[in-house]
């Protein structure tokens, strides 16, 4: 199985912008990090289950912990479980906590506290924008003060991967079950000694944190949701590192000796959906030519300067686990020429609609693509829609759209949100029974071969069958001072190191 690629040495081979000195230079302690970041709200809430802006993403994974966590090498690690096990079937999950781990209040954290945390995302009243994560956990019990068990209604090999979600974070219990998430009490590397949503927080480290890192005495996150009073503050010394590069200026901040620029492969993607059940999509040698006729190369060249790796139209990056090592499909109008024949489709003319908030470059991406398709005789009417409304007005609702996709943490997970024949952001519309099949079996399957082989069938019949074009998946490009340094791999869960950058990073001078 290829696990996780070590996200830092393909940034290297993807961007050539690691810097080797710093990422093997020994952590040390103290300073204060500022850091700036983008997406941010005054209507951000410490309610986890209202987690939504990038910015509180951040903020969450500084100031609160999970039961699981994603390592920088991409792999699966503990927070506040300290380890974990499941029955044969995976219908029961056993965690065991953290001894010794405690609030910043002082408070020792317990197995009422975990359970009542995910109890918070459970049920027809919880309000949780992860409420469909948990849908299937049927009960969750406290076999001693740390150790819980969940348990599901059907197998699931992937629920440790499930606790990782940023919306799932670790919250003092009251004594009727529900959680103190007001407070903004966490269980976190840092303490937040002031906040204020949509401006910027203030924390220092916390004495009881159980995990590793923590490197800096304290941090200051600044809200700029602005590209360029981003970059502006780091360039000037204001702060020490910000999120989110705008990538036209990226050979700009390369020349700068005092900046350096992170280049992470990600599970991100860029999305085409094609409805399956609307012609000319219906027919699959039509679906083919049009996934023929995209020049991927060419678009990551000049759409995203070099910051992304191609997709092969189906949604498994290479920096996701079961990756399967398909043959990259790679432009070739006269082959796509061949099947618009045998579809009977030769000269064929489609629309596709695109804005400019789907993605940096958006509409000019989609205006290439109908030039590669020139090539093979197909007319690509490229529509300019709306910003405001694009996701409720043309997202499901338009038969050939672009879509941006965030990263999540497993196939399962993207796979059962966009493909499942009967999930409601199926957004071609596709149906393949055997795909289908293959996706139940895998989600309860232990065996690590057979599993990955399971995946492999499915990335198969999506990339030969399935109604999504998948150009490319997008790296998350971020910036730091010179003097600020991480280790040798970085998480491509989130931008910075996974969300983790405050507790991961130290200052090397």
């Amino acid at each position: 199985m290829h696990y996780a690629m070590a996200a830092g040495v393909t940034a290297s081979a993807a961007g050539g912008l690691w810097t080797s000195k710093a990422a093997m230079a020994a952590p040390k302690r103290g300073g204060t990090f500022r850091l700036g970041t983008h997406d941010g709200n005054t209507s951000d809430t410490h309610d986890p289950g209202t987690y939504l802006s990038f910015s509180i993403i951040q903020l969450a994974h500084t100031y609160r912990s999970y039961l699981t966590q994603i390592t920088p090498t991409n792999e699966l690690g503990p927070d506040a479980a300290a380890s974990w096990s499941a029955t044969d079937d995976a219908t029961e999950w056993t965690f065991k906590l953290q001894k010794g781990a405690s609030f910043h209040s002082g408070k020792p954290f317990t197995a009422d506290d975990a359970i009542a945390s995910l109890n918070h995302h459970r049920g027809e009243k919880s309000t949780s924008a992860a409420k469909a994560l948990l849908k299937d956990v049927v009960d969750i019990v406290k076999d001693d003060e740390h150790t819980i068990t969940i348990k599901l209604a059907s197998g699931n090999a992937d629920l440790p991967w499930l606790m990782t979600d940023y919306h799932l974070a670790m919250c003092p219990a009251n004594s009727d079950g529900t959680i103190d998430w007001q407070s903004g009490d966490g269980t976190g590397p840092y303490k937040i000694v002031h906040n204020e949503f949509g401006v910027g927080s203030k924390l220092e480290r916390h004495d009881g944190w159980h995990g590793e890192g923590a490197y800096f005495d304290a941090v200051e996150m600044t809200v700029l949701n602005d590209p360029n009073a981003r970059q502006t503050a780091l360039v000037t010394g204001q702060i020490d590192g910000i999120t989110q590069l705008e990538l036209k200026t990226l050979s700009l901040l390369k020349r700068n000796p005092n900046i350096l620029v992170d280049n992470v492969p990600s599970g991100a993607a860029i999305t085409m959906p094609m409805f399956c059940d609307v012609a000319p999509f219906d027919n699959v040698d039509v679906r083919t030519a049009l996934k023929l006729a995209i020049d991927r190369e060419d678009i990551i060249k000049k759409i995203t300067f070099d910051t992304a790796i191609p997709g092969n139209d189906f949604h498994i990056s290479p920096n996701m686990p079961y990756w399967p090592d398909l043959p990259q499909r790679t432009y070739d109008p006269d082959k796509a020429k061949f099947h618009l024949k045998k579809a009977g489709q030769e000269n064929l003319t489609v629309d596709l609609s695109t804005a400019d908030s789907v993605y940096s470059g958006a509409v000019d991406m989609c205006v290439l693509y109908a030039e590669h398709a020139k090539a093979a005789g197909i007319t690509i009417n490229v529509n300019r829609e709306p910003n405001d409304g694009y996701y409720s007005e043309v997202w499901l609702k338009k038969p050939f759209c672009m879509v941006q996709w965030g990263a999540r943490p497993t196939p399962d997970v993207m796979l059962s949100l966009a493909y499942k024949d009967d999930a409601a952001w199926n957004e071609s519309h596709w149906q393949n029974e055997r795909f289908n099949e293959l996706l139940l079996a895998a989600k309860a399957e232990l065996d690590q071969e057979k599993r990955a082989a399971q995946y492999r069938e499915m990335a198969q019949l999506a990339r030969d069958d399935g109604g999504t074009i998948i150009p490319m998946f997008t790296n998350f490009v971020y910036a730091r001072a010179k003097n600020v340094a991480h280790g040798e791999n970085l998480a491509a869960s989130w931008q910075m190191d996974g969300a983790r950058a405050c507790s991961r990073w130290w200052f090397d001078s």
